[in-house]
């Protein structure tokens, strides 16, 4: 059970437009083994090739975020009454630095897997599961569900190997994933070349492009999702744009014809049961969207993680 000082504020009792924001209105904590989930913003998009804008995301999650309430409307999970959890702020980066904002992102959550928290991570443009994997993996390679609209499996984009495009050849190459156990969803949008994705098809992920998620349906993918994914560990990584931008147009690389928030959703309370041992959102560029919606669709997406994940450290115990 959580402890009484990890209670978020009571939106019945003080209005949800009050005080300081922090994700979900949770208190903020500093690094400790008694926080079980720590809520943390990557403010890092030196790793894009497009549009900037995503060092924002946190910021804009934080602020959207007071929307949510307690308890799971569906599940009836009250993820704050099962494990401590807490806003631990953003890890650190130097905006003038890729490689250095990199090495340091990652140093903040080797801390974090030291302190055994589980972390879900807000971004940020989406080079960042690349350090937050080197952090998490080091007892072994993890699987992962990647929503996406892109692959993220280039050797390297404009010369250079570690960025937004990247992310699961290096983490393939660097042994922090389980091949078997990676599951890409959503993929779509025109490519650079005819080779573009098939860097994961050579190695063994399980790719779902999104024509073929939409012949097979919801219910076949969560299926296909739950057969690749197995018993092991999990990480999740959930770049926005695998998501349609009509519903979340706040992002760096929008492609048309993606997965609904409501399929996400549902995908998300499907794991539950499942040992993740973190997740992250990102992508998320609040300056493209002046109606907030990104911003509140992905707190909500977050939430859905965050019971999930709650769920699972009440089981453990």
């Amino acid at each position: 059970m959580a402890n009484a000082e990890f209670q978020p504020i009571d939106p019945a009792v003080v209005p949800r437009f009050a005080d300081i924001a922090t994700f979900m209105r949770t208190r903020r904590h500093e690094i400790s083994e008694v926080v079980d989930v720590g809520l943390v913003g990557v403010p890092f998009d030196i790793g894009v090739n497009y549009r900037s804008g995503a060092r924002q995301g946190p910021a804009g999650v934080r602020e959207a975020s007071r929307v949510i309430r307690r308890v799971h409307p569906t599940s009836g999970i009250r993820p704050f009454e099962l494990c401590n959890v807490a806003d631990l702020g953003d890890a650190p980066v130097n905006p003038m630095n890729k490689d250095r904002s990199i090495e340091m992102i990652q140093g903040f959550f080797d801390e974090l897997h030291a302190h055994r928290i589980v972390p879900i991570a807000i971004g940020g443009d989406h080079t960042i599961p690349l350090p937050i994997l080197r952090a998490l993996s080091k007892d072994g390679p993890v699987g992962v569900l990647h929503f996406d609209a892109h692959a993220d499996t280039l050797d390297e984009l404009c010369g250079d190997r570690i960025n937004h495009a990247t992310f699961l050849r290096r983490g393939h190459e660097e042994g922090l994933v389980d091949a078997s156990r990676v599951i890409q969803i959503g993929l779509r949008g025109s490519r650079f070349d005819e080779h573009d994705i098939q860097y994961g098809y050579d190695v063994g992920y399980t790719i779902v492009t999104m024509d073929e998620y939409e012949e097979l349906g919801r219910a076949a993918v969560i299926d296909k999702i739950d057969a690749v994914l197995g018993d092991g560990p999990v990480y999740i990584s959930l770049d926005i744009d695998g998501l349609d931008p009509a519903f979340l147009p706040g992002t760096g690389v929008p492609e048309i014809g993606g997965i609904t928030p409501r399929d996400a959703q549902v995908i998300l309370r499907s794991l539950r049961g499942r040992r993740i041992v973190g997740a992250d959102i990102s992508e998320i560029a609040p300056c493209f969207d002046p109606t907030g919606i990104t911003c509140v669709t992905v707190a909500n997406l977050m939430f859905e993680m965050l019971c999930v994940i709650a769920d699972s450290i009440a089981q453990q115990r």
